[in-house]
């Protein structure tokens, strides 16, 4: 199984909205992140859901800074289709 696969497995979360975020963030941009990318976006499915609901829906600061970047890119992805 690809990463990318892998991934997108996990990006099957308890609300129907962070699946269509992460899902389709890793569909349209998975094959053009390097290894640090996949990596950051990998540990964004390992955070709680209640955590990534009120970054990625509510737009609220993200406490861990190594995941804030690629959280942003995830937003941005989705905010701008």
């Amino acid at each position: 199984m690809s990463d990318i696969a892998r991934l997108r497995w996990h990006c099957r979360r308890g609300t129907k909205e962070l699946d269509l975020m992460l899902e389709g963030f890793l569909l349209a941009q998975g094959e053009h992140l390097d290894a640090a990318e996949l990596q950051t976006f990998e540990q964004i499915l390992k955070q709680e859901d209640d955590d990534l609901q009120r970054w990625l829906l509510y737009g609220e600061p993200v406490e861990k800074a190594e995941l804030a970047t690629m959280i942003d890119r995830v937003r941005r992805h989705f905010i701008e289709r």
